[in-house]
C-alpha cells in the first residue's frame, strides 16, 4: 500500500507515516460529502453561524497545538503559527456575523418595473479545495468558512507534507460540532485527484499553488464544465519611488520577504528602486538582511526558520544559481550550509534582469531580487511587465499618489502602500493574469460557489 511520510525539514526527522487512500475510499467520502450536504443546505444563514463561532471558539483553544504541528511539518515559525490559528478563528467569526447579510435574498423588478423578483445565492453542492503547505490551516479555512456559511461541503486534497494538520484541523471541526462529512479530508495522489474534479458529485473546485498546477486543475474542471477559484503564484513587486520614506522601506521590506520564511504568494519579492534613493536604499536593505536571525523556527527570537522541505530548498538553489550565471550580483546569503535542516539564509540579488528566474519567476523562499529603475514611471513599467499579477506594493510620502498608482496603474488584485501584510477577513484576496482568478475573504467568496437564481413573481 502506498504511504506518505511527513518530515520536520527543520532537523529531517520523520514524523509520521500515513496510507494514501484507494479511489472507492475517495469516493465514498464524496458521497458522504454530498449526503450532509443535503442536510445542511436545509438550513438557514443564521442557523449555520453558531456552527462557524463554535469552530472559531475550539481553534482557539487548540491553537498551540496545531501551530506546533504545522512548524513541526513545514517549518513555520511557531509564533507565526500561532498568528495564523488567530486569523483562522477570525474569518469564520468574520463569516459567522457578515454571512447572512451577504447571502440574503435580494428583491428586484422585472417587466419594466411592473412585477417583483427575487434572486436567492443557492448552494450547489460539493467543492474540491486542493490547498498548498505554506499556510496549512489558513489555506482551507478561508475556503472552508465561506462554503459552509453558503451551504456547500468541502473536501480537501491537502499537501502532502502536512496531510497531519489537514487531519487535525478535520478533527477539531468534528469536535465542533460540524456535521460529518461536511468537511472530509483525503489523502491520496495526483492521479485520484484528478478524477475526484471529474465525480458527478463535485459540483466545483478551488485550488492554490502554482500557475503550472493552476493551469492542469483549471483545465481539467473546465473539461467537465466545473467552475473553479484559482489563487496561483506570484512575483510581487514593491516599488521605492522617489519620494520613498526610505527607513520605512527596508524595514518594511525586510519583513515582507522573509515573512513566513519566504513561502508566502504575497510576499515581497521583487524589490523595484527608483534610481534616486538607489544608493541609500539598497545598502540599507542589505544590511538588515545581513542582520536576519536563522534558527530553530520554534524559539521565540528566530526570525527565519527553514524551507518547507528538501524539494523547495533545491529549487531556491537552482533558481538563484542561475540567476548569477546570467549576470545577477549576490550582495548577501546565497550560502546555504549542507546539513539536514533545509536552511536557507536571507539573500540578495542585485542587477536581476528578465530572463533570470529572480526577476521573471517566483521565488518561494528568503530571495530579494532588486531591479533599478530609472524613475517613477520606469518602476511602474517593470512592476507590470510581468506575467503575474496578486500583489505588490508601494512606497512614497506622497498617498494621494499612491493611491493614484495603485487604483489606475498596478496590475494586481491587490497593492499594499508603505507597509505590508498577507490577508484581512474584509478584504478581497486573489489576482490577474497568470496569478489566477476568482477571490476570497471580504465577503467575495461566499458568492464564488452559489447558484444567483432568479425567481419571477407573477405579479
Amino acid at each position: 500500500m502506498a504511504t506518505i511520510q511527513t518530515n520536520n525539514p527543520a532537523t529531517g526527522e520523520e514524523i509520521a507515516t500515513y496510507s494514501m487512500e484507494t479511489e472507492a475510499e475517495v469516493f465514498a467520502k464524496v458521497e458522504a460529502a454530498h449526503t450532509a450536504f443535503l442536510s445542511w443546505r436545509q438550513k438557514s444563514h443564521e442557523e449555520r453561524a453558531p456552527y462557524l463561532r463554535k469552530i472559531a471558539a475550539v481553534l482557539r483553544e487548540n491553537a498551540d497545538g496545531l501551530a506546533e504541528l504545522m512548524t513541526r511539518e513545514m517549518g513555520k515559525l511557531l509564533r507565526d503559527g500561532k498568528t495564523e490559528m488567530e486569523l483562522c478563528a477570525r474569518i469564520f467569526e468574520y463569516t459567522a456575523d457578515h454571512g447572512p447579510a451577504k447571502l440574503a435574498d435580494e428583491e428586484r423588478q422585472h417587466s419594466g418595473g411592473k412585477k417583483r423578483g427575487i434572486i436567492t445565492f443557492a448552494p450547489i453542492g460539493v467543492i474540491y479545495s486542493v490547498q498548498p503547505w505554506n499556510f496549512p490551516a489558513y489555506q482551507p479555512v478561508r475556503v472552508l468558512a465561506a462554503n459552509l456559511m453558503a451551504g456547500n461541503a468541502v473536501i480537501l486534497k491537502h499537501a502532502s507534507i502536512c496531510t497531519g494538520s489537514g487531519l487535525r484541523l478535520r478533527d477539531l471541526c468534528l469536535e465542533a460540532g460540524l456535521l460529518a462529512g461536511l468537511f472530509e479530508v483525503i489523502v491520496t495522489g495526483h492521479d485520484i485527484s484528478d478524477k475526484v474534479i471529474g465525480h458527478d458529485l463535485v459540483r466545483a473546485v478551488t485550488m492554490t499553488g502554482s500557475d503550472g498546477a493552476g493551469s492542469h486543475i483549471g483545465s481539467l474542471a473546465a473539461k467537465h464544465l466545473k467552475k473553479t477559484v484559482l489563487e496561483l503564484g506570484s512575483n510581487d513587486a514593491y516599488l521605492v519611488l522617489e519620494d520613498a520614506d526610505i527607513p520605512l522601506a527596508v524595514k518594511t521590506c525586510v519583513a515582507g520577504r522573509i515573512f513566513n520564511n519566504g513561502e508566502t504568494c504575497v510576499s515581497a519579492k521583487r524589490f523595484i528602486v527608483t534610481e534616486a534613493v538607489y544608493d541609500e536604499f539598497v545598502p540599507a536593505f542589505v544590511q538588515a538582511m545581513k542582520a536576519v536571525t536563522m534558527g530553530d523556527p520554534m524559539k521565540e527570537d528566530t526570525q527565519l526558520g527553514p524551507l518547507s522541505g528538501r524539494e523547495q530548498f533545491d529549487t531556491i538553489v537552482d533558481q538563484v544559481e542561475q540567476s548569477l550565471a546570467s549576470g545577477a550580483t549576490l550582495l548577501c546569503g546565497g550560502d546555504p550550509e549542507d546539513a539536514a535542516g533545509c536552511y536557507y539564509p536571507a539573500t540578495v540579488l542585485a542587477d536581476c534582469k528578465p530572463g533570470m528566474p529572480a526577476h521573471d519567476d517566483e521565488l518561494f523562499g528568503p530571495v530579494a531580487a532588486i531591479i533599478r529603475a530609472k524613475d517613477d514611471e520606469d518602476a511602474m513599467r517593470i512592476a507590470n511587465a510581468s506575467r503575474y499579477g496578486l500583489g505588490g506594493g508601494i512606497f512614497s510620502k506622497d498617498e494621494a499618489k499612491a493611491v493614484r498608482l495603485a487604483r489606475d496603474h498596478f496590475d494586481t488584485g491587490m497593492v499594499r502602500i508603505n507597509s505590508f501584510g498577507a490577508a484581512d477577513p474584509n478584504m478581497p484576496f486573489g489576482g490577474v493574469k497568470n496569478s489566477g482568478y476568482g477571490r476570497e475573504h471580504g465577503g467575495f467568496g461566499m458568492k464564488e460557489f452559489v447558484n444567483a437564481k432568479a425567481i419571477f413573481l407573477p405579479s
